[in-house]
């Protein structure tokens, strides 16, 4: 996808990019390549799959519907290199972006990456989802979490749900069919007073197949959750 098809087929889809928001995400482009020269980002490194695998694949929650305004607090977990919050970011600019990932070399990335393109409204932390979801600053904050191949839905849940505000909403984006997932998280979700509300199967402009996956928090998270750092990935629940 070159990024005058990435434009155009944005544009079709109702949301029309202005001179500024293509630079920002063309000098994205460019320091994604030059930064992962010295650490580790992505393997995806070619213009017209960056616009179509990263970008595109980024705004899914906006292009399907489940993001229609940008007036809240959004938390990603595990970003790397800012997939998928940053595009949305870019895309809808009042919108306030949390990353929390745990390798402090892609954090001081990120932390550049906002200063170049010029973000309002973002903050970066380095650390584990496990330790902040106990932090009062971060528990039972955010009225969105994104996590986008992440893990698995059942190590996923625990990792998340903590940080949500009752009746808030993990969205989970997913390169293939989460059916599987889903049935494997059962237990997890029922000990997590959630449950999933949409999961939706689409297609990239390529054919390329997502699962889209949304949860809502329906009660408070018990305070034993999220147990400690590396625990839900070795035993989930």
């Amino acid at each position: 996808m070159k990024p005058e098809e990435f434009y155009l087929t944005l544009a079709q889809k109702g949301i029309v990019l202005t001179d500024k928001q293509k630079q920002q995400f063309q000098r994205y482009f460019q320091l994604l390549v030059e930064w992962n020269e010295k650490i580790n980002l992505t393997a995806i490194t070619e213009e017209e799959e960056v616009y179509l695998k990263h970008f595109f694949d980024s705004l899914a929650p906006i292009l399907q519907g489940y993001i229609t305004n940008q007036n809240f607090k959004l938390l990603d977990i595990g970003a790397g290199a800012g997939f998928p919050s940053l595009p949305m970011k870019i895309v809808f600019p009042e919108l306030e972006v949390t990353i929390i990932d745990s390798l402090n070399k892609r954090i001081t990335f990120l932390n550049h990456l906002a200063e170049e393109l010029k973000l309002e409204k973002v903050h970066f932390y380095h650390g584990r989802a496990e330790d902040f979801a106990h932090d009062k600053n971060f528990r039972a904050q955010f009225q969105l979490v994104t996590a986008r191949a992440v893990a698995r839905m059942q190590v996923l849940s625990e990792l998340t749900i903590p940080f949500l505000a009752l009746n808030g909403r993990l969205i989970a984006l997913k390169a293939s069919d989460a059916e599987n997932e889903l049935e494997a998280a059962k237990n997890a979700l029922n000990l997590l007073f959630a449950k999933v509300i949409e999961n939706q199967d689409y297609q990239l402009p390529n054919g390329d197949p997502r699962t889209l996956t949304v949860v809502e928090k329906k009660k408070e998270t018990p305070n034993k959750y999220p147990r400690k750092a590396g625990i839900p990935a070795k035993r989930p629940l």
